[in-house]
């Protein structure tokens, strides 16, 4: 019998037959070409390379700046981290001192790591049960304390759907002579949207979109999209320094793909997805089960699920399960879904029937005021030094060597530099994480 787990396991899971309500965007149907997977050439005389872009995958970027409305856009066969890590490169050379919302993913924290970059944080505010967004005041007030900062560093869309005031950040950015830079990894089809809600649309300098969650296209396709001409000049050297030399050609042709798709049929199948989804939304509602309140992906499904009895990410996944229902991510709490055309109405007739078994209170508990650990080394500072692998009720007071975080949605609880606390340790311990990298003491 052959032993090969990772085929095995991914055929077995395709044999549940579960609704796809997660990345990637394009939930395994039949897309793509038949003989996509045959065309994994690598980069000829005819085929163009990535980092000089010159021929054939120079079209392809000008055309998806088009799709965008960018002044540039770079193509990343290596997921939206080598988006986020290019993009903060750029923005570097103009500073090292950035504001990054809070709940910017570990790739972000780990870039700043590497390229020396201090942060400094925005707490997210007004998020009821969930994350909630950086505030356009709090962005007013951070410029206002620290006059050397060389960009502003949020993520919108949220990991549950919320949506930051990107237009109001922009302006306050601007006319502080700061870049605007948003993590979109979650929503690149905010564009194709009724109303278009793209970052880049909205005043943004630069947006690192993960196309491969939301679009039809193979896992690590993602795109840096540039607004401002400043940032464009050297995008490819920046991009050169994190990515592999040898990037995936059926990934790349799958944003190829998917950009042709959405010129010809794909903008109306988003906005008719758009309808089916407030209805399942509507559901949710009635039901008693909280959303993310404000301004919201319409494509993505939050429900506070704890408030209708169901608690625990086992729990969640086994309610969901039950209805033939596959998450995106459940934490305990929350439930999240992701939706795109590529669902089919079975799809969402079994999300109903999940969630019209549910009966909340309409209400959910506050998150805690989130509180920041106390800075004692720079986060290159951390990553650079000796570190030891500590079990989590031991670390209490020890400095952390790595973003400590779950992921999903990987939101640090605690990034290198600072000194765990008592409120880390306990969001550490409810994600199911019983040690973390601590720098050696002394």
């Amino acid at each position: 019998m052959k032993d090969i787990p990772i085929y095995q396991t991914l055929t077995a899971h395709r044999e549940q037959n579960y609704a796809s309500f997660h990345t990637p965007g394009h939930k395994n149907a039949a897309f793509f070409p038949a003989d996509l997977l045959q065309l994994d050439y690598t980069e000829l005389p005819d085929t163009d390379a990535l980092y000089e872009a010159s021929g054939v995958l120079r079209q392809a970027e000008e055309k998806l700046s088009q799709l965008f409305g960018a002044q540039r856009t770079l193509i990343s066969a290596g997921g939206c981290t080598l988006a986020i890590q290019t993009m903060l490169s750029l923005a570097r050379r103009k500073g090292r001192k950035m504001l990054l919302a809070r709940n910017s993913h570990r790739s972000a924290v780990n870039a700043c790591a590497l390229l020396g970059i201090e942060p400094v944080w925005l707490l997210p505010q007004n998020g009821g049960g969930f994350t909630g967004t950086v505030q356009p005041q709090s962005v007013e007030q951070a410029l206002e304390q620290h006059r050397d900062i060389a960009a502003c560093y949020l993520t919108s869309p949220t990991y549950y759907g919320e949506l930051s005031d990107i237009r109001t950040i922009a302006d306050i950015c601007h006319r502080h002579g700061v870049y605007l830079l948003v993590d979109n990894a979650h929503g690149s089809h905010l564009a194709f949207l009724a109303d278009n809600l793209h970052p880049i649309a909205l005043g943004a300098d630069a947006s690192a979109c993960s196309l491969h969650k939301t679009l039809p296209v193979l896992t690590g396709g993602a795109v840096l999209n540039i607004a401002h001409p400043s940032l464009t000049e050297g995008a490819k050297e920046a991009m050169m320094l994190f990515g592999s030399t040898s990037p995936s050609y059926p990934v790349m042709a799958s944003i190829d793909y998917c950009r042709d798709y959405l010129q010809r049929e794909g903008i109306s199948a988003y906005r008719e997805t758009a309808v089916r989804v407030l209805a399942v939304k509507q559901l949710a509602q009635r039901q008693g089960l909280p959303q993310p309140t404000g301004s919201c992906d319409p494509l993505r499904i939050a429900v506070h699920t704890a408030c209708a009895g169901l608690k625990g990410c086992e729990t969640q996944t086994a309610h969901f399960h039950q209805y033939g229902v596959e998450p995106e991510f459940c934490d305990g709490q929350d439930a999240v879904f992701i939706c795109t055309p590529f669902n089919t109405e079975n799809d969402f007739q079994r999300l109903e029937t999940a969630l019209a078994a549910l009966q909340g209170t309409g209400t959910c508990e506050p998150l805690p005021p989130a509180v920041l650990p106390q800075r004692q080394l720079s986060p290159r500072e951390a990553v650079l030094a000796p570190a030891e692998t500590v079990p989590l009720g031991e670390s209490i007071g020890r400095v952390a060597a790595d973003s400590v975080c779950p992921c999903p949605p990987g939101i640090p609880a605690v990034v290198p530099g600072e000194v765990i606390n008592e409120q880390s340790i306990q969001y550490l311990s409810g994600a199911g994480i019983d040690a973390v990298r601590c720098v050696v003491r002394k």
